[in-house]
């Protein structure tokens, strides 16, 4: 009497894991995206309050 490897219900929670995986890397890949795009919109910011360093912005050619 041989066993069978895989049932029908293996199938199943195998195309199911397929769809929550591909739905995680979607989340994970638009998590990615806005916070690279946050970053490049704000720049050079210091911590969480959102104030520019004044070390990180360029000098005026006028300066120096």
């Amino acid at each position: 009497m041989a066993i069978k490897a895989e049932h029908e219900l293996h199938k199943r929670r195998l195309s199911r894991n397929v769809g929550v995986g591909l739905v995680l890397v979607a989340f994970v890949a638009i998590i990615f995206g806005l916070t690279v795009v946050k970053v490049k919109q704000l720049g050079a910011v210091q911590g969480f309050d959102h104030v520019v360093r004044p070390e990180l912005v360029p000098a005026a050619k006028d300066e120096k």
